[in-house]
């Protein structure tokens, strides 16, 4: 199985890029992940015009599967996110999750994408939560697996 995560964006402190590595190494094990970092717009410019150019970006890294992690998707505990991601391996070998800019995403990148996720109703800074996405993949894994890892 390979797993893109499509994320507007880098990380920019050491301790994320350090954390996103570990999570990255864990997962060798059990499927290809690659970050796809695309470039944040000018934030001087209308927030609208900033989410169509990083949305045209988007679109251009989907798979056949997509999750989009928006404050408004599904919410999962990690049983149900493992047994998710379970099923839709069954039906595909790529999936793709996408973490979005600042402002969001684009109406047209919402209309494409197979799912919405949500961790929670609050807001988390990107570095943070492209972290917790990845743990919670290789928590799933580990469920999955039968690993002794989520308790």
């Amino acid at each position: 199985m390979t797993i893109n995560i499509v994320c507007v964006g880098n990380l920019k402190e050491k301790f994320s890029r350090d954390e996103q590595s570990e999570y990255l190494k864990r997962l060798s094990a059990f499927c290809k992940i690659n970050i796809i970092e695309l470039k944040e717009q000018n934030k001087f410019e209308n927030v609208e015009v900033i989410k169509t150019k990083e949305g045209e970006e988007i679109l251009k890294n989907l798979s056949n599967f997509t999750y989009l992690c928006d404050v408004d998707g599904k919410q999962f505990s990690s049983m149900e996110f493992a047994e998710e991601l379970n099923k839709a391996s069954c039906e595909t070998s790529k999936l793709t999750f996408v973490i979005g800019g600042s402002y969001g995403v684009s109406e047209e990148v919402k209309k494409t994408v197979n799912k919405k996720i949500s961790f929670s109703k609050m807001t988390f800074p990107h570095n943070l939560f492209r972290v917790m996405l990845l743990e919670q993949i290789y928590r799933a894994f580990t469920i999955n697996t039968g690993k002794n890892y989520h308790k």
